[in-house]
């Protein structure tokens, strides 16, 4: 497939992070683009502000006549009427991680991978990387602030992309470089294990031409059983030493920082040049992303940490850069496998808060599970040095997070799914 042949593009669940970017790399080429998604957001709108025809709800009548491609994300049934009726039609068809592979086969790719941090450090290397006038390709899995895009293109031939591994979706690629900023259990609704995991991992690694590189800490855990047999050259970016303070808190983030900066020395970026990037870099959407203040002085953040490692690292961080304020949490868990599989780990990741209001569990993907409840998450915290409350929608988590709101507090929303709406709500009421 020539992408160059592509006049007219559909895709399907067009309000995902990723396949929002395939919609806007079209667009930039030109191409009429559409999509159709179940609810509308501020990635849809966004779209629509550029031109894009985007459908509420999926329906045959969705698809445009004498489409080209049409591009899904893979968390669409196979039973989807639009995508149905594309193959009945003869319309070629490729899920997001296909379109990926596709671009990548002939761009110089570097993939940012990692159970954790991906998104910053993808976002982090692309600003080393603009500011040093390397104008790369980025396709990234959030919103970036200076360009209020998870798209930008590039006029040369490098490629940085988020490479996600559920599903096995990075296999796809074709990396030049391969980043690794850790390896941890997640996803078990689809990996066996953390042997499958790194597994899935050590393919990736595999498919590194024997002249790239892997940039990794080999003494991480997890790390040296994927990174062994590798051809290509293996970077240690733990060697890299940080003299600054950075704009977004954390050690996690230090560390995301460390591997974006060893990525970018092999695409010829001095470590000086990379500094000055690093330490103006703001974050992206959703990922410790400050909102605003309240009339009271509470300040707000949003964050899409949704596994108790990144609970764990982003309160650390928020308390060692606000010592003195008041932490209040409102988390809203994501899939009753991933509260199941880690109810014991979640009970113990919010000890740097002062106050945690737990949400429903947002379900996505999954069916509802009768045997898994934020009720249960609450009793498991019992007894530790938090004080937890439950909250039956975001009118009441909103009306609770209002009565303990001051000038010395700092409100955090967090969660993957839709709880960023609380904190837009606290803002606009």
């Amino acid at each position: 497939m020539h992408l160059e042949n592509i006049k007219k593009v559909h895709c399907v669940g067009i309000g995902g992070i990723g396949i929002s970017a395939i919609a806007r790399l079209f667009v930039d080429r030109g191409a009429t683009v559409s999509g159709s998604d179940m609810n509308g957001s501020p990635v849809t709108e966004g779209l629509r502000d550029i031109g894009v025809t985007v459908h509420i709800g999926h329906d045959t009548e969705n698809l445009p006549e004498e489409t080209d491609l049409v591009v899904h994300t893979i968390a669409v049934p196979a039973d989807n009427p639009e995508i149905i009726a594309a193959k009945k039609a003869g319309i070629q068809v490729l899920t997001y991680p296909e379109m990926l592979g596709l671009l990548s086969k002939n761009m110089y790719t570097v993939a940012v991978s990692g159970t954790h941090g991906k998104t910053t450090t993808t976002a982090m290397l692309a600003e080393i990387l603009i500011a040093s006038g390397k104008n790369p390709t980025v396709i990234v899995g959030s919103l970036l602030h200076k360009q209020k895009s998870n798209f930008i293109a590039g006029d040369g031939d490098i490629l940085i992309v988020e490479a996600c591994e559920y599903r096995r979706s990075f296999l796809n690629l074709h990396p030049n470089i391969l980043v690794i900023t850790n390896i941890d259990a997640d996803h078990l609704d689809y990996f066996k294990d953390i042997s499958d995991i790194q597994n899935a991992f050590s393919e990736l690694a595999g498919q590194v031409a024997d002249d790239g590189f892997v940039v990794c800490d080999p003494e991480a855990p997890n790390l040296l059983p994927v990174i062994d047999g590798t051809g290509a050259s293996i970077v240690d970016f733990a060697d890299i030493s940080i003299e600054v303070e950075l704009e977004v808190p954390g050690e996690h983030n230090r560390q995301n920082a460390r591997a974006a900066m060893a990525a970018a020395e092999k695409l010829d970026v001095s470590l000086d040049e990379s500094i000055q990037s690093i330490q103006t870099f703001s974050g992206t959407w959703r990922r410790a992303q400050k909102k605003g203040k309240l009339e009271s002085g509470a300040l707000i953040y949003d964050d899409y940490g949704h596994h108790p490692t990144e609970v764990r690292s982003t309160l650390a961080g928020f308390h060692d850069r606000f010592p003195d304020r008041k932490l209040v949490v409102a988390f809203q868990p994501h899939l009753y496998s991933r509260t199941r599989e880690f109810m014991d780990e979640f009970s113990e990741s919010f000890d740097d808060a002062d106050q945690v209001i737990l949400l429903p569990i947002y379900a996505a993907r999954e069916l509802p599970d009768p045997e898994v409840s934020s009720d249960l998450l609450a009793n498991r915290m019992a007894g530790r040095d938090v004080s937890v409350q439950m909250a039956a929608d975001f009118d009441d988590a909103r009306r609770k997070i209002m009565e303990l709101a001051d000038e010395n507090t700092l409100i955090l929303t967090q969660g993957a799914g839709d709880v960023y709406k609380i904190a837009d709500n606290l803002l606009n009421t």
